[in-house]
């Protein structure tokens, strides 16, 4: 294999952001790549085979792009952008940073961090209601808070309800202390600590005190109409199937709902079935209801949190190949079991 040479220009004043805290960065892609990157005053060379040199120097400079519109790179954005120059896809990371959503109570501005992330923020704002299916870390709650804030601050929806179901996880909710308020919130604390980072804890309580922004277990959405909303549902992995109709038929006018759920985390006892998968089933042509699915390379929590939900995927497909295996041995196991029967039986009745 012939190695060929190429040069790309980093600016001195972006390359500690770039190459990395002890050039960690460029050593992943070297290692992902099995390319070499020597870099002598602003002027990086990669060597390499064509395919490697050339996937290197689009990772570098989506990289390059991303620190000119100010970014902090990360081992995240390291990640995606080589697996994104694997994919051969038009869409490049600075493109996917353009949108920003909003801004968190510290300035830190809200975007979709990959493709995936890109496709389920442009599904929100098209449709009436998304279903964000997915693994954990991968923004589909998040995203969705940061896409209802926005239409709340826009006037676009005149509140914001976010709910879950309240699976009970070991203990009873009878036994745990105060009242149901009391015992529903450790259910709800990730919904309130998402709504305190980006809106503050000042503007959340003050809109919280008005009736504009709730935040309730599902049980207490049966009996209302829901009009002029931007509604969250959850976990929905861990609604039954009565509770996911009862959920959608609550929708009114001028409300957009978002409905998140792992199908992989069920919380659910072992006979029942998740009212997300039958949602999935019984939805899935019908206008302006859009399923967008996450992966693990849409993981946006840390690095290893992406190598674990990809080591469960692969767990989880051996598992069902294996499971696959067995039924056609059975099926088979069974022809040839009644094949025979047959055959004795014609050789009864000669």
């Amino acid at each position: 294999m012939s190695m060929v040479e190429k040069v790309i220009l980093v600016p001195a004043e972006h390359e500690k952001n770039v190459f990395g805290q002890f050039d960690q960065f460029i050593k992943k892609i070297e290692k992902s790549l099995n390319v070499t990157v020597i870099s002598r005053d602003g002027s990086t060379k990669i060597l390499g085979s064509e395919t490697s040199t050339e996937r290197a120097v689009r990772i570098l400079a989506n990289l390059m792009e991303l620190s000119k519109r100010g970014n902090v790179i990360t081992e995240q954005n390291v990640d995606y952008a080589i697996s994104l120059s694997y994919e051969e896809k038009e869409s490049s990371l600075v493109e996917i940073d353009k949108d920003c959503i909003c801004h968190a109570i510290n300035g830190k501005p809200i975007k979709p961090k990959t493709l995936g992330q890109k496709q389920y923020v442009d599904a929100i704002r098209k449709n009436m209601i998304v279903f964000g299916i997915g693994p954990a870390g991968t923004g589909k709650t998040y995203l969705a808070m940061a896409m209802a804030i926005t239409a709340f601050k826009n006037d676009e929806v005149s509140r914001i309800i976010m709910t879950r179901p309240a699976i009970e996880a070991g203990e009873k909710l009878g036994f745990l202390p105060g009242d149901l308020q009391s015992k529903v919130d450790p259910y709800l604390r990730p919904l309130y600590d998402a709504l305190y980072q980006i809106m503050g804890p000042e503007s959340f309580q003050k809109n919280m005190e008005k009736g504009l922004i709730e935040v309730a277990p599902l049980a207490y959405m049966r009996g209302r109409t829901l009009d002029n909303a931007f509604i969250i549902l959850d976990e929905a992995q861990n609604t039954t199937p009565a509770q996911m109709k009862m959920f959608l038929t609550r929708i009114g006018f001028g409300s957009k709902v978002i409905i998140t759920g792992d199908l992989t985390q069920k919380d659910l006892p072992a006979s029942t079935q998740s009212g997300l998968e039958i949602a999935v089933r019984v939805l899935k042509k019908v206008d302006e209801i859009q399923f967008c699915y996450l992966t693990s390379q849409d993981v946006v929590r840390h690095p290893l949190v992406q190598k674990i939900v990809k080591a469960y995927d692969d767990y989880e497909a051996k598992l069902t190949g294996r499971q696959r295996v067995r039924e056609e041995a059975d099926r088979l196991e069974n022809n040839g079991k009644r094949t025979e029967r047959k055959r004795r039986g014609t050789d009864y009745d000669n």
